[in-house]
């Protein structure tokens, strides 16, 4: 449970695949209406949290999500929506970049407020950390949103517990949420903590800390990336070890009497820091099998068999 929204779902939605493509196309009645039948199939399976960002199929996801709650605008009394901001693409101004500054995060607020057609995002997270952030600024600037009323909370996405501690030095409002990629098959979240004082952590991405320093704050951890693509659930492996983890995410999908994704899922969800997975399929069919991962409690022993067979060697 997030201790700042206590009645929020453990499961998040990922609208990232809504709006029909990341090309220049408008949205079309068939791309609100896979929006509006996404959010019924996943409201009615008790899954009340979506997640956006300004630059997901350039805006439109946004659009056709806030088209779709014209329709039914009683929907958004049971709904908890967020948001991302600070990536920018190539334009005549310059190259792929990240923006802290003040004016564009207002702008970036305007724009996701207007395409979801609501007044305030109960979360709006920094996309990823802006080398060129001047710290009082992006502080000033996010509690002023907030003293506007056009977002209620603030959180981040890819940073790490010194960038988060840093940030927070400078707000008077907690930082609740960091989105992070996380997944049975990306670990280096956890590789950090086992392979401290072992030559193996010389490879390991990941700055170390971060998953206590959230734990310890209450910054809830939100998984991007959490069925790792499918390649454990139907996608095609890639090497010897995926196929051995899909054979034993299959083999456990039959013992725990669930879906393969629910176990993917359910490995992430038996972490103490009670991670919330973000859902990106448009697959409806897709979402119902991962949502049966709130009815799966890993054994200690599967838990490290999956991690032991996903890495490919034994604990250290």
């Amino acid at each position: 449970m997030n201790a700042h929204f206590p009645h929020a779902s453990r499961l998040i939605y990922g609208c990232m695949g809504l709006g029909g493509g990341w090309n220049n196309s408008p949205v079309t009645k068939d791309d609100i209406s896979q929006a509006r039948s996404i959010i019924d199939t996943v409201l009615d399976l008790d899954i009340n949290v979506f997640d956006h960002a300004d630059i997901y199929t350039f805006g439109k996801a946004e659009t056709a999500f806030g088209e779709a709650l014209k329709e039914a605008p009683e929907l958004k009394d049971n709904m908890i929506i967020q948001s991302k901001c600070a990536i920018r693409f190539e334009d005549d101004l310059g190259p792929k970049r990240y923006d802290f500054s003040a004016n564009h995060i207002h702008n970036s607020v305007e724009g996701i407020l207007s395409r979801l057609g609501i007044e305030q995002l109960d979360v709006l997270l920094l996309h990823r950390p802006d080398p060129l952030m001047e710290l009082e600024e992006v502080a000033g600037t996010l509690q002023l949103l907030q003293q506007q009323g056009k977002i209620k909370h603030v959180g981040v996405s890819n940073m790490h517990g010194h960038q988060i501690n840093y940030l927070q030095s400078a707000l008077s409002t907690p930082i609740v949420a960091n989105q992070l990629e996380m997944s049975l098959g990306f670990r280096d979240w956890l590789e950090d903590g086992i392979t401290t004082n072992n030559a193996a952590n010389r490879n390991i991405g990941y700055a170390p800390g971060t998953l206590e320093y959230c734990m310890m704050n209450n910054v809830q951890l939100q998984a991007w990336g959490s069925l790792a693509q499918g390649k454990y659930t139907g996608a095609t492996a890639e090497t010897s070890s995926d196929k051995a983890t899909a054979d034993l995410v299959a083999q456990l999908a039959g013992e725990y009497q669930t879906t393969p994704e629910a176990i993917v899922l359910a490995w992430l969800m038996r972490h103490p820091a009670n991670i919330a997975p973000v859902l990106g399929s448009t697959n409806v069919e897709r979402i119902k099998a991962s949502q049966k991962a709130m009815g799966v409690h890993l054994t200690r022993e599967h838990w490290y068999k999956l991690f032991e067979v996903a890495r490919g060697q034994e604990m250290p």
